[in-house]
């Protein structure tokens, strides 16, 4: 129906924006004191992009994407995520010049992805990330981690689990598959379609399998960690370091993997919940192949992406007193009631004046009684009914009404903006 969302996707109304202003500038600013500066990327892509960085086989290109042909004929993508998308960026504009590391961020950047909704996730959902280039040392890995711990943990969000693992590098990682995939042969009768497809493909995927059965099964499959390099296992205990010194009851996770093929080293996950109950907020890792993947130099890169929507849903469970997320009021200080011929256009510049003082001002824009203007400033959540009629004209005065107190007097009109301001901005 064209007067129905389509499914997976939600309308923001106004009732609940201003919380999803909250949530972004509690995020813009944890961003910002880090050093992250916002980069801002077309929701469109190339096809090509999203299969080269993501991989082939994986499920978000082979499932997931919203792709089309446009008119010249060329494959686009609605961007599954965001960083491919920023990783092209980076290299297009030739950032990679400047002064590294270089710090990026983006924020409320709308993702689509095929798949049932879930919990807090749909088909359309935003995301705020953060991407580092250039820094090669576990503490850009830890930054990020604590960066993101400290922010829910400052929403009220309680629960929070930081997960880590090490997914290896090109060095050390076929190995470890090959190891995987004898490990899954063994136990191919039991694995679904899916997984028996990624022996062949990516063997790493069957550990993110959401199949109980698969799950099962593959309780005591080999680990990672057991065959990292040098380099990755000095760059694991390095960051194990870094949380421990932050005091972060953080725990090593063996089945997080993630699901693009982009992913090298750490991997994490950041989750809310207790037991089966615990959902994930964030994730995000380590790709120090990426940017030269996809036509640049040889430089690192690690970042995270959180969804918008599931933070919101989160702390909407909490309890009265638990969120300490700070909303700000956005009903008007003033309305100006009027009433009379002559007091229209009077009130129309006086709503002029109280907003030139920064006041959040309205006023009746209907054929409306005094009684019903009142109540109408009452849904509006109104503080002060400034009432202009012909008679307070006539005699040069606006008659106030405190909505809380129900207080009630006059002021000179044009001594009126100032005393509000004072009133309404001590």
């Amino acid at each position: 129906m064209l007067t129905k969302v389509p499914k997976g996707m939600k309308d923001v109304l106004p009732a609940d924006s201003a919380r999803w202003r909250a949530v972004e500038q509690a995020m813009r600013d944890a961003a910002l004191l880090a050093g992250y500066r916002e980069l801002r990327t077309p929701v469109l892509e190339h096809t090509e992009l999203f299969a080269r960085a993501a991989g082939e086989t994986s499920d978000v290109v082979r499932k997931e994407m919203y792709s089309f042909i446009d008119k010249g004929g060329r494959s686009v993508t609605l961007k599954p995520e965001s960083t491919a998308g920023t990783v092209r960026a980076f290299v297009e504009s030739g950032l990679y010049a400047r002064a590294l590391p270089l710090k990026a961020y983006y924020i409320s950047a709308p993702h689509f992805r095929y798949e049932s909704p879930q919990s807090g996730r749909l088909r359309e959902h935003h995301q705020f990330g953060m991407e580092c280039f250039g820094a090669a040392q576990p503490s850009t890995d830890a930054e990020l981690i604590m960066l993101v711990v400290n922010l829910l943990a400052g929403f009220g969000l309680r629960h929070l689990s930081a997960r880590v693992n090490s997914i290896g590098c090109p060095v050390c990682r076929p190995a470890y598959q090959q190891r995987l995939r004898e490990y899954l042969q063994s136990k191919l009768d039991q694995l679904c379609r899916n997984c028996r497809e990624r022996i062949v493909s990516n063997p790493m995927r069957a550990l993110d399998c959401k199949e109980e059965g698969c799950r099962a099964e593959l309780a005591d499959a080999p680990v990672m960690l057991d065959l990292l390099c040098e380099a990755c296992s000095r760059h694991f205990n390095s960051l194990k370091g870094y949380l421990d010194g932050e005091g972060l009851d953080f725990q090593i996770d063996t089945g997080i993997v993630r699901g693009l093929d982009y992913y090298t080293k750490t991997v994490f996950e950041i989750t809310t919940g207790v037991g089966a109950a615990a959902l994930t907020v964030c994730g995000g890792g380590r790709y120090d192949g990426l940017v030269e993947e996809l036509g640049g130099p040889s430089i690192p890169g690690v970042g995270f992406g959180m969804g918008i929507e599931r933070v919101i849903m989160l702390l909407d469970r909490l309890g009265e007193g638990e969120c300490l997320l700070r909303v700000d009021e956005e009903s008007p200080e003033v309305f100006v009631a009027n009433l009379g011929e002559g007091a229209a256009a009077k009130a129309f510049h006086f709503v002029g004046v109280l907003r030139a003082k920064g006041l959040r001002a309205d006023m009746n824009h209907q054929v409306r009684s005094l009684k019903a203007q009142f109540k109408y400033a009452d849904k509006l959540n109104a503080k002060i009914v400034a009432i202009l009629g012909d008679d307070e004209l006539e005699r040069g005065v606006v008659r106030i009404r405190d909505m809380n107190t129900k207080e009630e007097w006059e002021t000179p009109l044009v001594e009126a903006p100032g005393l509000l301001n004072e009133r309404l901005r001590p």
